[in-house]
């Protein structure tokens, strides 16, 4: 297979047409999908979803012998269908404060299916992770103090709580997505932990579970080892068990770009960490924890793909230019923190290149460049570009910079395109606007 088509979901295909070939995904015309719901537009491929769940199940079945589970991390893309695919599936939602645990609660996630994050959770986010969350993971000691006086006014029931340990140690990726190191801004540091934990005691509050989170899109779970035995050190020592959670995040990278493949083995991942737990409950006399891990990238970010239109072709005194109708607003990576990708043309993919292009979008900043230097081949205005591997981590983080409303999601499965979200109107982009205040004549 082409190394680039490797990139894209599993049920990419190329189909001949009267023009040539052209990208299909799950047996969908992406050339008819564009011109009924407009570009840019995403698609999400609902068997590659499924496979990548279907792999880390089988990976925990093979590899951990006691309870486990996985949550989903609404982080990397949240809206109504897809908490009710995760839902469906059998698994948590991890939802971020009071705006994702309403959407879970929209797609009918049951409480015990709910898990809330958060480093710095409102008395808002409190409150509804209280009255509809199974699963609070507490950040900080102040967020403590708040859940203790939650539970001295008896709202029951209560979700079950989670200490978010800071383990000191952080995974080899951007400075921007490491989150476990010492003066990270997130979890607890060990002897706050025990003090939190002491607290739990003193209220009688549901301490049920650890957490920890070293950082997202690395490749290596070598570096995993180290907190997992910190934490299972905090965990014997705060006399955890028999029955008990054990959380260590999620972050497993997927390949953005041909020269990142192949995609890193989700098994070795969840090897790894099987092999951490099991040997580090045997030496320490801990029973083996309910093991839940939270994906989100390598969940869904294979599954999903950016169809941009080329409006017009540009050349500069070293580059040629695509300049295509999305980029900053739909998907910031590249401009946040460097994330590189890859695309294909939808009519011909496989075309010799014609040299190097870069795609930029209609945005009024030089910082709003989707692709550098990709070997693409001549490529006219009105062609349509698949940027793949665009998942995670875009939509959640899309905004209306310059007036752009945000695109339109399809769900691609069994030949049928389903919307799951509708393109943003213009009266949508006014919705919050009021007039300023009438002056007295």
């Amino acid at each position: 297979m082409n190394r680039r088509l490797a990139l894209f979901p599993e049920t990419t295909a190329l189909a001949a047409t009267p023009a040539g070939e052209a990208l299909t995904i799950a047996a969908c015309d992406l050339h008819v999908l564009a011109d009924r719901f407009g570009t840019p537009l995403y698609l999400y491929d609902a068997a590659t979803l499924d496979a990548a769940l279907g792999t880390y199940l089988q990976a925990l079945a093979e590899f951990y012998p006691g309870d486990a589970g996985i949550t989903y991390a609404g982080k990397a893309f949240l809206c109504t269908a897809i908490a009710q695919w995760a839902a469906r599936s059998g698994l948590w939602v991890d939802c971020t404060g009071e705006g994702e645990l309403a959407i879970a609660r929209a797609a009918g996630v049951p409480r015990a299916q709910i898990l809330v994050h958060g480093v710095n959770k409102s008395a808002q986010d409190l409150a509804a992770a209280v009255a509809h969350a199974g699963t609070l993971v507490v950040d900080n000691l102040t967020e403590l103090e708040r859940l203790a006086d939650l539970w001295r006014q008896h709202q029951r029931p209560f979700p079950e709580l989670w200490l978010r340990f800071r383990p000191g140690l952080a995974v080899d990726t951007h400075a921007y997505t490491q989150t476990g190191q010492q003066d990270s801004k997130f979890g607890l540091e060990e002897e706050e932990l025990r003090q939190a934990a002491a607290l739990c005691r003193r209220a009688g509050l549901p301490l049920t579970g650890l957490h920890f989170h070293q950082g997202s899109k690395f490749r290596d779970p070598a570096p995993l080892g180290a907190a997992l035995a910190r934490t299972l050190d905090l965990a014997q020592a705060l006399g955890l068990g028999p029955i008990w959670t054990l959380s260590p995040g999620g972050g497993w990278a997927v390949a953005y770009h041909e020269n990142d493949l192949p995609h890193p083995p989700i098994e070795v991942y969840v090897q790894a960490i099987a092999r951490q737990v099991r040997t580090g409950c045997q030496l320490r006399g801990l029973t083996l924890p309910h093991l839940r891990l939270e994906p989100g990238r390598s969940l869904i970010a294979r599954a999903g793909v950016a169809l941009y239109r080329v409006g017009a072709v540009k050349h500069s005194a070293g580059r040629r230019w695509l300049l295509i109708d999305g980029g900053l607003a739909d998907n910031p990576r590249p401009a946040l923190y460097g994330a590189r990708y890859s695309a294909l043309p939808v009519r011909n993919p496989l075309r010799p290149p014609l040299g190097p292009a870069w795609l930029a979008g209609p945005y009024c900043e030089s910082g709003d460049v989707l692709i550098e230097g990709l070997a693409l081949p001549d490529i006219n205005a009105g062609e349509l570009v698949a940027v793949p591997v665009s998942g995670a981590y875009q939509l959640s983080m899309s905004s209306n910079y310059d007036g752009a409303r945000r695109p339109a999601v399809l769900w691609l499965e069994g030949g049928s395109a389903h919307p799951i979200q509708v393109r943003e109107s213009l009266e949508d982009l006014i919705r919050r606007d009021r007039p300023l205040p009438t002056t007295a004549a």
